[in-house]
């Protein structure tokens, strides 16, 4: 792997003609992105969700898991609580991943944990009431429809195709934990106060200024330091009192493993999404903008298709997709591919895809990817057909 690496990067160097102009601007706008992507995500949504995950794996019990979100678990509770749980957390598709990375090792099953990964950033109130409100309320509504649905239906999906490796891990997860069990000396109530305070700063911290500075969105947005402040003194109280320094040890350890593990990866996808696409926005990727635009005119199924592979390897910012979309409307697009691309594109992006397969492996991730991909593109084919 390494060998490979290397003559990749070689490669590249010897024959990239970094002379021409596109090319540049391509560098250019990958760089761009990547910073852009630390100034705007990196402390503020994925520090905490990395906090978030390391507390999962060393404070909530294997048994917790696996009885609400394991492969045995009642699917009418997990898939519930999976498939609405972007409405709160409203996380884009890099900042869920250390979450779902924190459920699917203590056990959850691939159903209920796929659902939730798809829901987290599908499901963002804030960016479905702005859909509503700049593109359309058809569309919005739409997207809103799709996306529970999209997200009940991967996991149910994920865990039917994989139920003999779901069945064999939920055995070795049981016999494992039958081995290293043991009581817990904290009150379920402290380990949940403790980790919903987290929860919350995630969501105030996180929290996107609004596109219109008006409404209950933008005054939120006035005061989400004033929230936040408030929220890190009673978790530094909390963690004074209630936890023993060995404890903060090993959630710090284990916060580590996540960020080491995911972060290298985010990096190397969030370059090359800017190489490939550039800036959401800019069009001075490798890739021209007006090649896209033109490609998902109508309402064709090769124009929803590609609007779903698009949106399955940009990365989006947190509402970008909205502007994004709004342009593409206006040069072109049409309404069902708009809907394919808003269902696979927040959900998904070549960053996510990188790190997804070192959670679960390359056969599962394809097989997420393709569902998302194939449901997107026949929902848009659909919503396409109405006047």
């Amino acid at each position: 792997m390494k060998f490979a690496l290397i003559v990749a990067v070689f490669l590249a160097a010897y024959f990239i003609p970094v002379q021409q102009p596109r090319v540049q601007s391509a560098i250019m706008d990958m760089f761009l992105m990547l910073q852009d992507y630390a100034q705007k995500h990196v402390l503020f949504c994925l520090v905490p969700a990395f906090f978030i995950a390391g507390a999962i794996a060393v404070f909530i019990s294997q048994a917790s898991v696996m009885k609400y979100f394991g492969p045995r678990a009642n699917k009418v509770l997990s898939y519930s609580v999976a498939s609405v749980s972007g409405t709160i957390l409203a996380v884009c598709s890099c900042t869920v991943l250390p979450l779902f990375a924190g459920i699917y090792t203590r056990g959850a099953g691939i159903g209920p944990a796929t659902a939730f990964l798809y829901s987290g950033p599908a499901i963002n109130a804030l960016a479905i009431i702005l859909t509503a409100r700049v593109l359309g309320f058809e569309l919005g509504a739409a997207r809103a429809i799709g996306a529970v649905v999209f997200a009940v239906v991967i996991g149910l999906l994920m865990s039917l195709l994989f139920r003999q490796d779901e069945t064999r891990r939920a055995e070795q997860t049981e016999a494992a934990f039958a081995l290293t069990a043991q009581e817990h000396e904290r009150p379920l109530w402290q380990t949940a106060t403790y980790i919903g305070v987290m929860v919350l700063i995630l969501i105030f911290a996180a929290w996107a200024k609004p596109a219109e500075q008006s409404g209950l969105w933008w005054e939120v947005y006035k005061v989400h330091w004033f929230i936040v402040l408030p929220l890190l003194a009673i978790l530094g109280l909390m963690l004074w009192r209630w936890f023993r320094r060995g404890e903060l040890r090993e959630w710090v350890g284990a916060t580590w493993d996540f960020v080491a593990q995911i972060m290298p990866l985010l990096f190397m996808g969030v370059l090359a999404a800017g190489f490939l696409l550039g800036m959401p926005g800019t069009g001075n990727g490798i890739i021209p903008n007006s090649w896209i635009a033109r490609l998902v005119g109508g309402n064709s199924l090769s124009a929803n298709f590609f609007a779903s592979i698009v949106g399955a390897f940009m990365y989006f910012a947190t509402l970008t997709e909205i502007p994004i979309l709004q342009g593409l409307l206006g040069s072109g697009m049409g309404k069902g591919p708009a809907l394919a691309l808003l269902l696979a594109g927040p959900a998904l992006s070549l960053p996510n895809l990188l790190v997804i397969r070192s959670v679960l492996g390359t056969r599962k991730t394809l097989v997420f990817a393709s569902i998302v991909v194939v449901m997107a593109t026949l929902s848009g084919m659909i919503y396409g057909t109405f006047p």
